[in-house]
């Protein structure tokens, strides 16, 4: 029998159980695939604690990668033994084996591994919308990045250092900013001691940035739209420090006429085209050396909770991989 870490409750760490899953056969338009290594991200702490609810019980994890075993009617563009990874995706990554829709799977290319696809496909993507769409990321352009020696931080200074941005990120310590600086950071923010808003303004000579990406959310949302320039963006992607109250819009205006959004990967990949024309792109930006991808932690995927517990606590940094 094949094994998946599964919950039939929403809470803690604990609330995840190893058990034996039964996955069939493939249906018309699916592939069987057997994993090889699955990401960690914080959406799926979001997902396990029930901050975004699931029909219970679940499966959880939205990135892997691995090899197709069987591919079911309709399939074309796959077959069995294709090398395979994928990060806009159901939810079910978790597991020694699954079955999922083969219009979400990405061929991967010889030059990269499956744990660096693992750690790289949902937060590369992420990046990917957000830098190439969400706000177009040009050369000249200074922009505050939160949480940057994080996995989706680390993967957007580098991006956007290579676009020849100038990336200024708020970090959580001495060591993460040291992290963040060798991965792409020009400037870093210890906020846990200095003002965000204050050296923003200082580090652009009251300029102020075009965008701000925040994945931080509560803590940090109102004071990121004092980072902005008019007519300036601010991309609200995650919420680790918890929900953002409800925004009173005259803020925007009188903040200068600003722009909020609240974009998701599923959105953005929705389009088999769109998806695969995302990882085109960040395929070709990894293999050429400008990103690269941090597997800091790695652990068993039958030991999810230590890692969730470990995520929580802010006890990595870059990406994490569970080896099947």
């Amino acid at each position: 029998m094949t094994h998946a870490i599964r919950f039939h409750k929403t809470g803690g760490p604990e609330v995840l159980i190893w058990e034996e899953v039964n996955v069939g056969k493939p249906g018309p338009g699916e592939a069987r695939i057997r994993h090889t290594a699955v990401g960690l991200n914080f959406v799926d702490i979001y997902n396990r604690s029930g901050v975004y609810p699931l029909p219970l019980p679940s499966g959880l994890g939205g990135e892997g990668a691995g090899v197709v075993e069987e591919v079911g009617s309709a399939v074309t563009d796959l077959k069995p033994g294709d090398r395979v990874a994928y990060g806009a995706a159901p939810l079910g990554a978790y597991a020694e084996a699954r079955l999922i829709p083969a219009d979400r799977l990405l061929k991967l290319p010889d030059s990269i591994d499956d744990k660096t696809a693992a750690a790289m496909m949902l937060k590369g993507l992420t990046v990917q919308y957000l830098i190439r769409q969400t706000y177009r990321v040009k050369a000249g352009d200074t922009i505050l990045l939160h949480a940057a020696a994080g996995g989706v931080g680390l993967i957007l200074s580098q991006w956007a250092k290579h676009l020849g941005a100038t990336v200024i990120g708020t970090v959580g310590s001495d060591e993460k900013a040291a992290l963040a600086k060798a991965h792409g950071c020009a400037h870093t923010i210890v906020y846990s001691r200095e003002d965000f808003v204050k050296r923003v303004d200082e580090i652009t000579g009251g300029k102020k940035v075009p965008v701000v990406y925040d994945s931080v959310g509560k803590d940090t949302f109102l004071k990121s739209l004092d980072c902005l320039a008019p007519l300036g963006i601010a991309a609200l992607f995650g919420q680790s420090s918890g929900g953002v109250e409800p925004l009173n819009l005259g803020l925007l205006a009188q903040k200068g006429s600003l722009f909020v959004t609240r974009p998701t990967l599923n959105t953005y990949a929705a389009k088999s085209e769109n998806l695969r024309a995302m990882a085109k792109e960040l395929f070709e930006v990894v293999a050429s050396g400008a990103v690269k991808i941090n597997v800091n932690q790695t652990y068993a995927l039958k030991d999810a909770a230590k890692a969730h517990a470990d995520l929580a606590a802010r006890k990595t940094t870059g990406s994490t991989v569970f080896v099947v």
